[in-house]
């Protein structure tokens, strides 16, 4: 089956969800390939009806992952042209090329903290990822999974100074669907 879907990895804050949503208002909301942004933190939510941060605290990272697990399976079975954001360990889900094509959003650790900060919204988007709290350790995981994202990519678009509309053209000039 083909899926037809593009699947949008990179660290957390990179604005994965942002360009998702983007890529479909762009397209004219099903005019064009793409009718749905779906994020797979946001299922994960919805199928364990709490906050990403809540189940880390009670049952910790090994339990998120299996969720992300059936999350990618659900994802491949059931999603077609559809834009899929994901989390920041999402890449590492084995079917992740069945699911569509990877798309690796990349900025450095620096300019995704400074997009955090100085979004409207900065507080609300701060409390939401709590690994931000200790920028070392961050930093650190931001540095692990640079080269894995580059080796699980099918395609590589650097967004450090971006805006949503040049990210979104850049998407689809580099898949041919720039029309």
């Amino acid at each position: 089956m083909k899926t037809n879907n593009i699947i949008l990895i990179g660290f957390m804050g990179v604005g994965k969800g942002t360009v998702a949503r983007a890529l479909v208002k762009y397209q004219n909301n099903c005019k064009g390939k793409y009718c749905f942004a779906v994020d797979t933190d946001d299922l994960i939510e919805s199928i364990e009806n709490m906050k990403i941060k809540k189940i880390f605290k009670q049952y910790g990272e090994q339990y998120f992952r299996e969720l992300e697990k059936k999350c990618a399976l659900w994802c491949q079975k059931n999603l077609t042209n559809t834009i899929i954001s994901t989390g920041g360990g999402f890449y590492k889900q084995p079917n992740i090329k069945k699911i569509g094509k990877v798309i690796y959003l990349q900025s450095t650790f620096d300019k995704i903290l400074q997009g955090l900060y100085n979004a409207p919204n900065s507080a609300k988007k701060l409390k939401k990822r709590p690994l931000l709290n200790d920028l070392k350790e961050a930093r650190k995981i931001y540095n692990q999974r640079v080269k894995e994202y580059e080796k699980v990519a099918d395609i590589i678009i650097n967004v450090e100074d971006w805006d949503e509309k040049k990210a979104v053209k850049n998407i689809l000039k580099v898949l041919g669907e720039d029309n």
